[in-house]
């Protein structure tokens, strides 16, 4: 009867939600379908008009509208009470999603189950499996085999695990710090934060040069023996499996954190304790007078002997710097680096912790050229790598260049 259907009221922040959604080419295509519903619905359109739009039948959009004015006082509450965009976006996925039917009854009581993800937890060498990790087909044979079923297939398996948020063929890397001092592993962190954290306005108001400094190396020169394929209507680029190799280079680089630009990059076929100093004596030319503060990890030529010299050199101090191995300055790389990582310096060095890599933001740059110029490209020559390297970062400055809105703040991560 026309004038029945349920009104629908949709916020902004949820309209532009579901406008995302009804857009977006890697959800499932019946949220799609569903978002595109509200918006129309919200718009004033009848359920037969919505319906002969998405392909449903009249009586299923009433459903949806009516499901949705139920579900909008609670989206409005987690709205106006959540800290994320990401919160309110779950809430409405929820609302489009279908709602738990009926079906069979469950065939396994909680305790096999429970079992069931016990195992899908324990390694399989422990059940004496040849593998390195479990399949839905392991795991449905090995509890047979252990008597917790008396069959088992693949499919309830594999769905079990998914709704538990459990999947063994999955894996990703991680680093365990060896840090035997977490105060002292702390400190070294609060240092390496306050200089992202102040970054701006030592730049502005002192003429300080914050970079983030560290090695890009072993960029290959592999040349594809053969043209890739650009990309066609149903298919996807296609490159040449075998390549020739013509050797490598490696860049070493210095993110601004204020300005978000690769500055004097060195490129060069070696990283030695000279290539450093020279890269950083390069770098320091380009702002003779200025204050510079570079933040990078605890390889050795980070803190060599000639780095202590060229910073003495720059800063005009007279003092003996001592013997390399024996006494003064220059004695150890702890005396070194105590050296070079002094406030006082116009020309400071800071260290971050050991494995700590990620609190250096040019990590993040050299991610990005490794995805965008190495990975796929094909390189007749070591001359032509490097050219295309440094057109690559002229080109970031003109177009990426932005710092990065860098949201640690200097305390301890929660496991």
């Amino acid at each position: 009867m026309s004038g029945s259907a349920a009104k629908v009221v949709i916020t902004e922040r949820q309209q532009v939600v579901l406008g995302k959604m009804s857009t977006a080419t890697t959800v499932a295509k019946r949220l799609v379908q569903r978002a595109t519903i509200r918006l129309l619905a919200f718009a004033g359109l009848t359920n037969e008009d919505i319906a002969g739009r998405v392909g449903l039948e009249r009586h299923q959009i009433g459903i949806w509208r009516r499901r949705w004015q139920r579900a909008f006082n609670a989206l409005v509450r987690i709205e106006c009470t959540a800290d994320s965009a990401a919160a309110l976006r779950h809430a409405i996925e929820e609302v489009l999603t279908d709602e738990p039917r009926p079906g069979c009854p469950g065939k396994f009581t909680a305790e096999p189950i429970a079992l069931l993800f016990a195992l899908a937890c324990e390694p399989p060498e422990k059940s004496g499996l040849p593998i390195t990790h479990g399949t839905g087909a392991a795991l449905a044979a090995e509890a047979v085999q252990r008597g917790l079923v008396e069959s088992l297939s693949v499919s309830p398996v594999n769905r079990l695990l998914r709704a538990a948020e459990r999947q063994p063929p999955r894996s990703r890397y991680w680093l365990n710090t060896t840090e035997k001092d977490p105060e002292l592993f702390q400190t070294q962190v609060q240092i390496v934060w306050a200089c992202s954290h102040d970054a701006p306005q030592r730049y502005c108001h002192h003429d300080t040069h914050t970079l983030s400094v560290d090695e890009m190396t072993g960029i290959q020169a592999l040349e594809r023996i053969a043209t890739t394929l650009p990309m066609k209507p149903g298919q996807t680029e296609r490159r040449e499996f075998e390549y020739k190799r013509h050797g490598t280079l490696t860049l070493i680089g210095n993110f601004h954190v204020v300005t978000g630009e690769l500055i004097a990059p060195t490129l060069g076929p070696t990283r030695t304790e000279a290539d450093f100093a020279t890269h950083s004596e390069q770098t320091i030319a380009l702002a003779p007078q200025a204050r510079y503060v570079f933040v990078l990890d605890n390889l050795n030529i980070h803190c060599s002997a000639t780095l202590v010299e060229l910073v003495a050199r720059r800063c005009g101090i007279k003092d003996d710097l001592g013997q390399k191995g024996k006494r003064g300055v220059l004695k150890s790389m702890k005396s070194r680096q105590e050296f070079l990582l002094e406030q006082s310096h116009r020309l400071r060095f800071v260290y971050t912790p050991q494995h700590s890599s990620w609190l250096n933001q040019i990590e993040i740059v050299f991610g990005v050229i490794m995805r965008k110029v190495v990975r796929r490209g094909s390189f007749p020559s070591v001359d032509d790598l490097r050219t295309k390297l440094l057109a690559f970062i002229d080109y970031f400055n003109q177009v990426f260049a932005k710092p990065f809105k860098w949201t640690y703040t200097g305390r301890p991560l929660q496991a």
